[in-house]
């Protein structure tokens, strides 16, 4: 497809997923009593319940993608997922914590954020080292300290009492049921996007290769930790936001590329909107399919990315 055609098309899909998580729901609404106030109930159940969680939807989609693009390029590998450094794992400690002490929700949030950023400064301090680090360093070093984050999570679950476990399994799965109020989240969504615009061509440079990048005059070195920080702001945010939702970061980015979007100053706002109209499909689906009962949406987001996954994995078997 042209990639011109693509990010038109996307932006037209995006409000029209927006509205649609607005119409489904276990209770029925008629959208001409958000002008003429005739139904006060579903005036409220649109602008103070679906409206704020399809915003939230869309900015925690649109941030894991981002952080997916951003992390593919970073290391070098098309299959690679914003939470394989470890960041989802220590926000997940960290709101396990507070749920397990009874701690309100503005603390589950700010201590998420607080251990994924901890997790940020430990994965890149131990891949550093006394040298340089490299991509396959910097990999393994998230694998190992996520296992560690991993065996705490579990710990503080066979600890916790029965009481908390629904609230807590629900986070570790993906659940925007208790998501904050969507402003700052669609406010990091933009300011991420904006910051990673004047880079798309260092970027599309990167993707061929540290030498040929250098060769050209990219300061490889700065570009790295440019993108490590600010994907693991933008993981360590939707994460916050949402829970630990996977595939969304791994399978957007991968499958806007095998749709011809190379060019980054395409790809990068096209993953933005790509993965935040799949979080909000995928929410609509979590609230309803068994409504009044609520799934976690990352039971939705996985029974979808497993199979596309595997197919992307099928694809490039010639060379793994």
């Amino acid at each position: 497809m042209n990639p011109r055609l693509i990010l038109p098309l996307l932006i037209l899909i995006a409000p029209l997923c927006l509205l649609l998580a607005l119409a489904v729901g276990s209770v029925p609404v008629d959208f001409s009593s958000l002008f003429d106030g005739s139904d006060a109930l579903g005036r409220s159940l649109i602008l103070e319940l679906r409206l704020p969680r399809a915003l939230s939807a869309f900015a925690a989609g649109g941030l894991l993608a981002l952080a997916g693009a951003l992390m593919q390029v970073l290391l070098r590998n098309p299959l690679a997922d914003p939470y394989i450094l470890g960041i989802s794992g220590g926000a997940a400690v960290g709101a396990l914590l507070s749920l397990l002490f009874g701690l309100g929700a503005g603390w589950m949030m700010g201590n998420a954020f607080l251990g994924a950023m901890i997790t940020m400064l430990l994965v890149f301090g131990l891949a550093h080292g006394q040298g340089s680090w490299s991509p396959l360093r910097m990999l393994l070093t998230g694998v190992i300290v996520a296992a560690g984050w991993s065996a705490t999570t579990s710990f503080i679950l066979a600890i916790a009492p029965e009481r908390n476990l629904h609230g807590m399994l629900f986070w570790i799965m993906g659940d925007l049921g208790y998501a904050p109020p969507p402003l700052w989240g669609l406010i990091v969504t933009a300011a991420g996007l904006l910051v990673c615009l004047p880079y798309a061509r260092d970027l599309n440079v990167l993707a061929r290769g540290e030498l040929t990048a250098g060769a050209l005059g990219v300061s490889v070195k700065h570009l790295r930790l440019f993108l490590y920080v600010v994907a693991g702001l933008l993981t360590a945010t939707a994460v916050t936001i949402a829970g630990s939702v996977g595939f969304v970061g791994l399978v957007v980015p991968h499958l806007l590329r095998l749709l011809g979007l190379s060019d980054h100053r395409y790809l990068l706002p096209a993953a933005v909107l790509t993965g935040g109209s799949l979080l909000v499909l995928a929410d609509t689906v979590a609230r309803s399919i068994l409504a009044p009962q609520q799934l976690p949406v990352g039971v939705i987001t996985a029974m979808l990315g497993v199979p596309v996954f595997l197919y992307l994995l099928h694809r490039r078997r010639g060379s793994l």
